[in-house]
């Protein structure tokens, strides 16, 4: 299967989806989307539970950003060919430890306003995240001529979504599309093009436990009447600061591929 073969089947699939997604009748959030089944106030914290399960993304994305800025992340020929290699990668932390940040802060008084500030981050650490694998997958140059544009649709589509509730008229498309299309595009990438570094296993362990935690989140009630000890979106942020965890293992343990 030639190169241009394996990037049309990508392209492909962007043009379907991207088609698909925009051309259904705007999808509005849920009205009860602010009510979660653990409202639980402990320790003078509002929804206890659901603001203190964001701390892991605060560490994670610190502990990626630590590793970065270490010696042995600047060494060639280790985590990284060329130690340039590392800033995208420091982006996509710093945002992961903002989502913690935004996302504690949404959910101690859970509204529209403030969901803007737990969506943003997180759409920006996608979008990095996936220009990165356009990067290491695909073309270098391509990774690099995409990161910004892919970062500002990122952004663009919660503050999109954001100022279509404002005007009564929520429309999620684009958000979603940004949130879920990663999820189709970056197994296929792994498929079909081969690794420029080792450990191409703790990506497919990364998009596991993101689909795992986006299950839970769904699963919000079920899982809280199931004892009432922890709801299904405590855990789903639990298992989702999984996923940078497993990147920052990935980078610091990986090697090049001779």
């Amino acid at each position: 299967m030639s190169f241009r073969f394996r990037v049309a089947i990508l392209l492909v699939l962007t043009v379907l989806v991207t088609g698909v997604m925009l051309s259904i009748p705007s999808i509005e959030q849920p009205p009860k989307y602010h009510q979660f089944a653990d409202d639980r106030y402990f320790l003078g914290i509002p929804n206890t539970l659901n603001v203190l399960s964001n701390i892991p993304f605060v560490i994670v994305g610190m502990m990626g950003l630590g590793f970065l800025m270490g010696p042995t992340a600047k060494e060639p020929g280790r985590s990284f060919v060329d130690p340039a290699e590392r800033w995208p990668y420091a982006f996509f932390f710093l945002f992961i430890a903002l989502t913690g940040f935004g996302s504690a802060y949404y959910h101690a008084k859970p509204n529209n306003d403030r969901l803007l500030w737990d969506r943003l981050p997180l759409a920006i650490a996608f979008m990095a995240f996936f220009a990165i694998m356009i990067s290491e997958r695909i073309s270098r140059r391509a990774g690099t001529i995409l990161f910004w544009p892919l970062v500002f649709l990122g952004a663009g589509s919660v503050v999109y979504w954001h100022q279509s509730e404002v005007h009564q008229a929520g429309d999620m498309r684009i958000y979603l599309l940004v949130q879920f299309y990663p999820l189709l595009a970056i197994p296929l990438m792994l498929w079909l093009f081969p690794p420029k570094y080792t450990r191409t296993a703790d990506l497919f362990g990364a998009l596991a436990w993101y689909i795992a935690a986006k299950v839970l989140e769904w699963l919000d009630r079920w899982v809280y009447a199931r004892g009432g000890l922890v709801s299904g979106h405590t855990l789903k942020h639990l298992l989702a600061a999984v996923t940078p965890y497993l990147i920052y293992h990935m980078i610091k343990h990986r090697r090049p591929i001779e």
